[in-house]
């Protein structure tokens, strides 16, 4: 990206900013996980105790920090993500005996739009002490319940919303089509 993709704005936020807003409308308390001097204007923010490890690092932080049993991981490079499919996810997950609930959608897994159960935390630091730092190995070590792009857009829906930034190429074809418009009462989809 040449750049710190939290910080570029999008639709007059930035994606750290619109990631915090969309996990904030069902979500009781959000962290930031990263440099604390980068983001602490933000919010709270917990350091990753594996620092340069990847996202995995970055949920067990996040499942380290919080004391509720389901919680939600969003990662700021996906700006085209709604408060209502993050409301559809909980509900998925609350309804689940498996310790994570991921989408599989738009070519792969989503493991930064997921849910996991704190106790995923103790399985994610083995694996962060092994040197084994990628999270869909995880998965096949708990349970975990994949919601299928059928299911997803069966109930309504788009897989874009899964549509992520990891390239300047990618934000600018993303800036260029729009933030989503959207009424968060009625839980509307994107344009």
């Amino acid at each position: 990206m040449g750049s710190d993709k939290a910080l570029l704005s999008f639709g007059g936020q930035t994606l750290l900013e619109r990631a915090l807003q969309t996990a904030e409308a069902v979500a009781e308390r959000s962290f930031i996980v990263g440099p604390r001097e980068r983001y602490a204007a933000f919010g709270e923010v917990i350091e990753d105790a594996y620092a340069g490890c990847g996202p995995l690092a970055g949920i067990h932080a996040a499942l380290t920090a919080s004391n509720t049993d389901l919680n939600l991981m969003l990662s700021v490079d996906m700006p085209l993500m709604t408060a209502s499919f993050l409301s559809w996810l909980l509900q998925k997950a609350k309804a689940a005996e498996e310790l994570i609930v991921v989408p599989d959608a738009l070519g792969g897994l989503q493991p930064l739009c997921a849910v996991y159960r704190r106790q995923v935390r103790g399985i994610a630091e083995q694996a962060l002490q092994k040197g084994d730092y990628k999270i869909g190995k995880v998965f096949a070590l708990v349970p975990t319940r994949y919601l299928s792009e059928q299911e997803i857009t069966a109930s309504g829906f788009s897989i874009t919303i899964f549509s992520n930034v990891n390239t300047r190429e990618e934000f600018e074809e993303l800036a260029m089509s729009g933030p989503i418009t959207s009424n968060p009462e009625k839980g509307s989809e994107p344009r």
